[in-house]
């Protein structure tokens, strides 16, 4: 009888540069890792990518310069608004670096307490002591006046004043606004380039709507500037900084490579192994109060057998209602008879009630972003074993 569930495991690769043959490395390190921690590879284990390696092997990058340009030919007047950016040395500094370089005047808007992923740009509990509320309108001057002492916990920085520096280094001149009504930009431009992710579509169409000339940061760097690099889905969301005057974008040959992983594995083992790229996971930091879902998605490559939701019963649901005069082996024996014989969508019924109605890629996502960290771990690709079983698998 098996006693252990789900087991993941971060699989060390060698450092993965432009040009690398990435397939071969996470087959050749999946491997490797099998002859030493000694496990077999079953149907249904997943094997995961992340993100960064994909670009970075693909050579997806594109430079300030880049960014400048194709800036400069959506907006010939030079003077635009920036809107709901987040505040992020990683994944903004960059792009605003390279918007900067090819305006003349940015009219840059934030929401405000925080950012969309929940990076602070001002005390909260300040705000609610003040003369101004969320539907209020703050100036530069008053933001710098009232709530510029905000230092975030774990930059130790202010991103104003870091924008600002960054902006005017580039010679080009800034005013801030604090809104969080996304038509205050138009008091001030009608030329806007919103950098909001995950409200995009919704932002772009409100503002066309009332006549601005506006463009997302996913329309930017759609088709490549003089040979750079390109993404035509996300264009420059989901990038993150490669040098101070260079972006890696998020990865275009996904799906290549996944369903090419797949089918070597296939080969080699003879089990038919998910697969997926992943970026960042879907969960909130309860201190920092950050949601780390900075990417437009989290996995945007995945092979087919990752596809829909999950379909579980919970088991204390089950235990306290259905069967709660059985005990010991009686109520295992019962709970598993129901896993076998649940209903094939289980949407909206009580049993499901408490489980987690998401999309599998984006609950395997963020298993492995957690799993992987964002540091010095060396472990681009997680592999995973058991996230598909339930008791009735023993």
């Amino acid at each position: 009888m098996r006693c252990v569930g789900t087991v993941v495991r971060g699989i060390r690769t060698p450092i993965i540069k432009e040009n690398d043959d990435l397939v071969s490395i996470v087959i050749d390190s999946l491997m490797a890792a099998k002859e030493s921690e000694r496990f077999e590879f079953r149907d249904k284990d997943i094997v995961a990518i992340t993100e960064a390696v994909v670009g970075i092997s693909e050579g997806n990058y594109v430079t300030v310069d880049d960014v400048a340009e194709d800036v400069q030919k959506k907006f010939p007047s030079k003077k635009i608004g920036v809107v709901n950016p987040i505040l992020s040395r990683n994944r903004f500094s960059i792009i605003l670096k390279g918007i900067a370089r090819g305006m003349d005047k940015i009219t840059l808007q934030t929401t405000f307490p925080a950012d969309e992923v929940g990076n602070g740009i001002l005390d909260a509990n300040l705000l609610y002591n003040s003369n101004f509320n969320l539907g209020s309108i703050i100036s530069e001057e008053d933001y710098f006046k009232t709530f510029a002492s905000w230092i975030h916990p774990f930059t130790g920085i202010n991103m104003i004043e870091f924008y600002r520096e960054l902006i005017e280094s580039e010679d080009c001149e800034v005013e801030f606004v604090f809104s969080n009504d996304i038509k205050t930009i138009l008091n001030y431009t009608n030329d806007v380039l919103t950098c909001d992710i995950h409200t995009r579509e919704r932002t772009t169409q409100t503002l066309k709507a009332l006549g601005a000339n506006v463009y997302g940061l996913h329309q930017i760097l759609t088709e490549p500037i003089n040979g750079s690099g390109c993404n035509p889905d996300y264009g420059l969301l989901g990038s993150n900084k490669a040098t101070e005057e260079k972006l890696k974008l998020f990865p275009r040959t996904g799906d290549k490579v996944v369903n090419e992983v797949q089918k070597r594995l296939k080969e080699m083992t003879g089990k038919q192994i998910e697969v997926m790229v992943y970026g960042d996971g879907a969960f909130k930091d309860p201190v920092g109060q950050i949601w780390e879902l900075a990417d437009p998605v989290v996995s945007p490559a995945h092979t087919a057998g990752l596809n829909g939701y999950p379909n579980e019963i919970k088991l204390k649901y089950v235990s306290d209602n259905k069967f709660a005069d059985l005990k010991g082996e009686e109520l295992k024996d019962a709970i598993i008879n129901e896993i076998k014989h649940k209903a094939a969508n289980l949407t909206g019924q009580m049993i499901t009630e408490g489980t987690t109605p998401r999309v599998l890629t984006d609950l395997i996502g963020s298993l492995c972003d957690l799993t992987s960290g964002s540091g010095d771990k060396g472990t681009p690709v997680v592999f995973i074993q058991g996230y598909f079983d339930n008791l009735a698998s023993d």
